[in-house]
């Protein structure tokens, strides 16, 4: 998919964000470590996937361009249950 269309099924899924409880067969029963072994599955890496915190939420430092392109509409379901969030500037959650 593209970045636009991931950006989209974010926004499809809406409703579901941070429903955890509905995730499927997640990989933990931390919904924040879920979301982060997710995109470490999908999008490898060698830093720190938290790469910025400000407030009440941190950023991650995912590359949108990537997860595009290998991300289902069922992985981008599972992290907004999670409770990853996506804006202009990349992915982030809650603390």
């Amino acid at each position: 998919m593209t970045r636009e269309e991931l950006e989209a099924t974010f926004e499809k899924f809406d409703k579901e964000h941070g429903k955890f409880n509905r995730a499927k067969s997640p990989p933990s029963k931390r919904p924040d470590l879920c979301a982060f072994l997710l995109l470490d599955r999908l999008v490898p890496g060698n830093r720190d996937i938290i790469g910025d915190a400000r407030h009440d939420q941190f950023f991650l430092s995912i590359d949108l361009d990537e997860l595009a392109a290998v991300a289902t509409e069922s992985d981008i379901l599972t992290l907004v249950r999670c409770g990853v969030m996506i804006d202009e500037d990349g992915l982030a959650m809650f603390a």
